[in-house]
Formats: C-alpha cells, sequence, structure tokens
C-alpha cells in the first residue's frame, strides 16, 4: 500500500488534529496583507495570509476570515475592503494588525482610495473590493470580492512572505535549476 493510501485511510478514520493541519499548510509559502475597511468613520484592518485570485472577468477575489474577528462587523457594515500586499520591510506593520488588540492605523501611512475605503500608502499593491458574498467556511467566513480599484504604490520590492509559523521576504536570487547527470 503506497503512503498516499495509508494517509488517506488513516484521514477516514481520524479526525485530523488542528495544530497537524496548521503545521503542514504552513509549508505552503502565502503572501501577506492586510485587509482594511472602513464604516461610520471607524476604519479597521487586520493582517491576512488566506488571499487567492478567483476570476479574472469578472474580476473576484477571496479571503478567510475566522467570525470573530474585530475586522469583521466593520467589513459587513462597509460593504467592502482594501486587499493590501505588504512589502518584505513591512514585518512590524503585519504584527501590529495582527493582534487582537492592535495599534490599527495609528502612524501608518495612508489614504482614502477612490470608494472611501482605507488604503495603506506604502504596500507593494493594492485592490479595492465591494464584497459580493460571505460563504460559510467552518470557523471561518470566506469573503468574495469584486476588484472595483487597484494600484501598485510601491514600484519593486520584495513581498512579505508567510512560511513555517514565520514572516520573513524571498533571498532575491533565482536559484538556478540543477541539470540532470
Amino acid at each position: 500500500m503506497s503512503a498516499a493510501r495509508t494517509l488517506m485511510h488513516e484521514h477516514e478514520t481520524q479526525p485530523i488534529d488542528p495544530r497537524a493541519l496548521r503545521r503542514v499548510c504552513g509549508l505552503f509559502v502565502t503572501g501577506v496583507t492586510v485587509i482594511t475597511t472602513a464604516a461610520d468613520g471607524h476604519a479597521e484592518g487586520t493582517t491576512v495570509n488566506s488571499f487567492t485570485s478567483v476570476s479574472l472577468d469578472p474580476p473576484l477575489v477571496l479571503f478567510c476570515l475566522h467570525r470573530q474577528s474585530r475586522l469583521r462587523k466593520v467589513l459587513v457594515e462597509s460593504g467592502g475592503f482594501t486587499v493590501n500586499f505588504l512589502a518584505g520591510r513591512q514585518e512590524k506593520l503585519a504584527r501590529a494588525f495582527a493582534g487582537r488588540q492592535p495599534d490599527g492605523f495609528q502612524d501608518v501611512p495612508c489614504h482614502d482610495g477612490q470608494t472611501g475605503l482605507p488604503v495603506l500608502s506604502e504596500a507593494l499593491a493594492f485592490l479595492t473590493c465591494r464584497t459580493v458574498d460571505i460563504h460559510d467556511g467552518g470557523d471561518h467566513d470566506i469573503i468574495v470580492g469584486e476588484v472595483v480599484e487597484l494600484g501598485v504604490p510601491e514600484q519593486g520590492g520584495d513581498p512579505l512572505i508567510f512560511y513555517a509559523g514565520a514572516l520573513g521576504t524571498l533571498d532575491g536570487e533565482a536559484q538556478a535549476p540543477r541539470q540532470a547527470s
């Protein structure tokens, strides 16, 4: 019996340990974003690495948000959000927005986009979206948005990445493929 079949068989008979799942999924490299939104004069943001593009036509993206997130209420009220792609040098900013009691927008350069939603001015890039659907995803909601504005305020630079439970940057050097002998 192959290892893949053995793992499948085990998964059928035993529940998956959430810590093991987190550890295994942590081996998938992701970018780091801060999702921002605002409603009734209150801006809010949170660090998220569960972002992906869904469709080019129509232009759809999604991210996953814990149901207990402080961002959820403001996001629902606003009807939209901005995905800010963080640069490698913005690790401190990612951590500031990741906490349960974040410093928020204090001392963070930002501006309102065309929709009035906050954009982090020094992000590598941003996508502002109108929320089109919210799906049940267990202890998270899957938030789908249609892109209505985009920009690349910070030209060049490496992205901030998340791998094996740690924030970091790309090395910047391409690895040459090995030649078969």
